[in-house]
């Protein structure tokens, strides 16, 4: 077998292997949503009691901390802040790192990170006075920073090299396609350009850090509007409609082709040009998210133990 048949049946594999990816995150993130939603319909009732109120409906032997489905939550919770913290010592332990793909366990990473505190907050009855309620906001502050986390590592390129040659490619197949849509008059070169507008490389070098990281965030966030301002230009108005005023994709595939191209371009020149400053508040996120998860973790680890203690379980 040649050399570029075997790299071709790799890059196959590979996208088989993130399909699965994708589908099995896609699973854990409905049956997340389908959780949190039952819990929030069975439980509005009671949840929206004062605590006065509470003991004296049928709900509060199943709902209460130390209730059946209470309780069964608080085990869930743990088991899932468990599982999370498998992420970091993966990078620890040699065997754990050979299984599966770093990217793919980020993801399974955030995903637990945000239902987390959604299954904790029901665990509690949504009371989060005192000791407990502290380790509760602290597990939110670990997953807001996280979902920051997440965000930040898809802005660094693994490879700069890597990166710069795929920008190349981009803007060369950005360009011809751009040219095929003048031809045929559905948009100029110029508005797909507009696409790419970004700050000089000097201006993001003068951001300070966390005003750098809102303006990627503004950048991304702009990017959409952007691409659906594109579409509205070469849509009749019943097409707007459909399309929701251009934020859908059109059936139009020369032209939702240079726009995904067009956008691959403009995202992957705003990674490369916000490298450093990516990779500094990385760091910093490194700092401030580390010492909150292991004090979460040491709370929770203090809440169990009194909880047992006391004998609610």
């Amino acid at each position: 077998m040649s050399a570029s048949a075997t790299a071709a049946n790799a890059v196959i594999s590979a996208q088989k292997h993130d399909r699965g990816h994708h589908v099995r995150l896609s699973f854990g993130y409905a049956v997340a949503i389908a959780l949190i939603l039952g819990l929030g319909i069975y439980g509005f009732n009671y949840y929206t009691l004062g605590s006065a109120a509470r003991p004296f409906t049928p709900k509060h032997a199943l709902l209460r901390p130390s209730g059946i489905i209470g309780l069964k939550l608080g085990f869930l919770g743990l088991a899932m802040f468990l599982t999370i913290f498998l992420y970091p010592l993966r990078k620890k332990w040699a065997w754990l790192g050979r299984q599966g793909n770093a990217r793919h366990w980020l993801d399974f990473h955030v995903l637990l990170g945000l239902t987390a505190p959604f299954v904790i907050a029901f665990h509690s009855a949504f009371k989060f006075s005192g000791f407990a309620g502290t380790a509760f906001f602290i597990m939110v502050a670990v997953s807001l920073s996280g979902i920051i986390g997440r965000y930040l590592y898809s802005q660094i390129p693994r490879s700069l090299n890597a990166a710069e040659i795929s920008l190349s490619e981009l803007q060369d197949t950005q360009i011809r396609l751009a040219q095929h849509l003048a031809d045929q008059n559905l948009l100029p070169q110029a508005d797909l350009r507009a696409l790419l507008r970004l700050p000089s490389r000097e201006k993001v070098q003068r951001l300070p850090i966390i005003v750098a990281l809102v303006y990627m965030f503004f950048l991304d966030a702009l990017r959409m509007f952007r691409i659906a301002k594109l579409r509205r230009r070469t849509l009749p108005f019943r097409q707007k409609i459909t399309t929701f005023a251009g934020f859908l994709p059109t059936h139009k595939l020369e032209l939702e082709k240079a726009i995904h191209t067009a956008k691959e371009e403009a995202s992957l020149s705003k990674r490369v040009l916000f490298l450093a400053r990516s990779q500094q508040v990385f760091h910093l996120w490194h700092v401030v998210h580390k010492p909150f998860s292991y004090s979460f973790a040491v709370l929770a680890l203090i809440h169990i133990v009194v909880v047992m203690l006391m004998g609610y379980f």
